[in-house]
């Protein structure tokens, strides 16, 4: 008896160590929920946010400063791995043994960029904003442009001797691709020879050294983020030479569909820099110029309200005309457009023909006759 009570005790036990757990609903539906947010938060550590850029040295600090302002508003951007740098080679970058002009101007620096963002190849863009087309391609936006740095142009005269466009000999040989540069300098000075003038920040300097020009002007943006700004011989004004349209700004392109990076890079934008680029941009696109066409256009917030000025030029600055506008924050890019709208009416269609007409060669022989 005492040993059938034995054996019936050890099968009730036996049977109930190896019963199922029950789990009521409220259980399994944590269970569930917890298991998707792991998931979730797996799929977000292993995907990086991927930058894609231009290799140059200017290039990449303005993408290793757009890291670092991730990284400082998002914590989990700081671990390893978490943000990939991908370097992307642009025409602009491959061919310099030839003007921008000459190679069709707008869109030379993005256009590689622009089919990897597409490609999902990268899942945002880091560009110089006077780099990027008035026009975006389909599918993508520019939401974010970062702290804006100084808009001027840097003068740099071989020995220091000299610190103003007004002082330099007659006949002096300067090294720029820019035509907005060669006209407004030609315009002070028709004596002036520019002659082509490309590669970066570091090549520029070391034709310089050489003695192949006598100056050169390089954007004082570029410099202090190279922190090579000790090179220049001066600052030179809006009036002694009005920088380019976006000259100095940052701006981050993503896929318009991509929520994550759309997050991530709205934190970063700098409300008074895109005001400013916006009116500017919107400057250029209604003046609608191409390559061949110098022009120059900058904004600026004072007291409160938009500070707009505008240039167009022939590009031997035989012809310079100039416009002015201010207006409310939020109509800058409306005071941008009607102003290039007005300087165009100004000027006359014939001007924009004869800029659609020349050759690059022409234009070319314009500025180094």
């Amino acid at each position: 008896m005492m040993l059938n009570f034995v054996y019936t005790a050890l099968l009730v036990t036996s049977t109930t160590a190896f019963a199922p757990v029950a789990f009521n609903n409220v259980d399994r539906t944590r269970t569930v929920r917890f298991m998707a947010e792991e998931e979730e938060a797996s799929a977000d550590q292993v995907k990086p946010l991927r930058i894609g850029t231009r290799g140059s040295p200017l290039a990449l600090a303005q993408a290793y400063e757009t890291r670092e302002r991730l990284q400082k508003a998002f914590p989990e951007l700081q671990a390893e791995g978490a943000i990939e740098i991908n370097v992307l080679k642009t025409q602009g970058d491959m061919v310099l043994d030839k003007s921008l002009m000459e190679l069709g101007g707008k869109g030379l620096f993005t256009k590689e960029l622009d089919v990897a963002l597409l490609g999902n190849e990268v899942d945002i863009c880091v560009h110089s904003m006077k780099d990027v087309p008035t026009w975006l391609p389909e599918g993508t936006v520019l939401p974010c442009t970062l702290p804006r740095e100084d808009t001027n142009d840097a003068f740099i005269y071989k020995d220091g001797s000299v610190t103003r466009i007004e002082d330099l000999p007659d006949g002096s040989v300067i090294g720029t691709a820019s035509l907005r540069r060669q006209a407004q300098l030609m315009a002070k000075n028709p004596t002036l020879k520019c002659v082509n003038f490309r590669g970066n920040v570091q090549t520029r300097l070391r034709k310089l050294d050489d003695g192949v020009v006598d100056a050169t002007l390089l954007a004082i943006a570029g410099l202090k983020r190279m922190n090579m700004d000790g090179c220049a011989t001066s600052i030179l004004d809006w009036d002694e030479m009005l920088p380019a349209v976006s000259q100095g700004a940052i701006g981050i392109q993503c896929r318009s569909d991509d929520d994550r990076s759309l997050k991530y890079i709205a934190a970063l934008n700098h409300p008074e820099t895109k005001t400013c680029v916006d009116c500017e941009r919107a400057f250029l696109e209604a003046l609608d110029g191409n390559c061949k066409t110098p022009i120059a256009g900058q904004a600026r917030i004072i007291d409160g309200k938009v500070v707009f000025k505008g240039l167009i030029a022939m590009p031997d600055g035989s012809e310079l005309y100039t416009t002015e506008a201010t207006g409310a924050l939020e109509d800058a890019r409306e005071i941008g457009y009607n102003a290039g709208k007005e300087l165009k009416e100004r000027v006359g269609e014939k001007f924009f023909q004869m800029m659609v007409e020349m050759s690059p060669q022409q234009v070319l022989g314009q500025i180094t006759k």
